[in-house]
């Protein structure tokens, strides 16, 4: 007899190594330029099973969109319309904070097409990321369970090779009430920089994790902490912790900061 589907997994967050805002595409997108570095130690848990229609149950955060207009359930859709995955029941507790730039609802999107996937489709790796990018200009990266250095929207991944945390770990924090919009923190930028030189972000990875403080910049920063100076204070305390790195990640509020174990 079939086995119906019953999976649990635990989807993990992500911040951003440096994030270069690089130009303004034609379709009203921005280019950028980021390494992406998975964190495990925050984790959203999401079950999916077989059942007569679809449903989407959301606990733990509370999320500001309805159930059905959750990514998890836009990742269903995507595939019972191309390929007639059948109807599931979508359990997601959320433990990610969302509007942080830690990429929660991308990486829930990512593990449900890969389940979904897996238990019906086995499409190969390439056509399951052209879908993921229809989900989330990050979702894709989620697919793969190492860092990546992005370009294009945050979909066009490559390997990034030398970068080892063993030693440190990664503590993430956000300020009390800040939540920031993508909307807002692209509208802060500053143009000028577009098309200007950058330090190289694969080179000033190979350097000493204490020179990256001259070395990699996060563009948001800029356009984010002069209306939110407790997300500046932040990273400044992380320092102060004794950080060897802080920054923002994605267009904030979350801050992280890398300590030696």
């Amino acid at each position: 007899m079939k086995r119906s589907l019953y999976q649990k997994v635990r989807p993990y967050c992500k911040i951003n190594l440096g994030l270069h805002v690089v130009g303004r595409r034609p379709d009203g997108y921005h280019d950028i330029e980021t390494i992406f570095v998975p964190v495990r130690t925050l984790k959203d848990t999401l079950i999916i099973h077989e059942s007569d229609t679809p449903r989407m149950i959301q606990d733990g955060i509370a999320l500001d969109n309805a159930p059905e207009d959750n990514l998890c359930m836009k990742a269903w859709h995507l595939l019972h319309d191309e390929f007639g995955v059948p109807p599931v029941t979508i359990r997601l507790k959320k433990e990610i904070p969302f509007g942080a730039g830690l990429g929660g609802g991308s990486s829930d999107a990512a593990f449900t097409l890969q389940l979904l996937n897996a238990r019906y489709l086995k499409l190969p790796r390439p056509m399951l990321h052209e879908r993921a990018a229809r989900l989330g200009a990050d979702c894709a990266f989620f697919l793969y369970d190492r860092a990546a250095y992005a370009t294009g929207i945050g979909d066009q991944l490559k390997k990034c090779p030398g970068l080892d945390f063993k030693g440190y770990r990664i503590v993430i924090g956000i300020p009390k009430g800040e939540h920031i919009s993508t909307k807002e923190a692209y509208a802060g930028l500053n143009q000028d920089l577009f098309g200007t030189q950058r330090p190289n972000l694969l080179e000033a990875i190979r350097q000493p994790i204490e020179e990256w403080r001259h070395l990699i910049v996060n563009d948001f920063e800029a356009s984010v902490f002069p209306s939110h100076p407790a997300i500046a204070a932040l990273k400044e305390d992380m320092y102060r912790s004794g950080a060897l790195y802080a920054s923002m990640t994605g267009s904030g509020a979350a801050v992280y900061g890398i300590f030696p174990k």
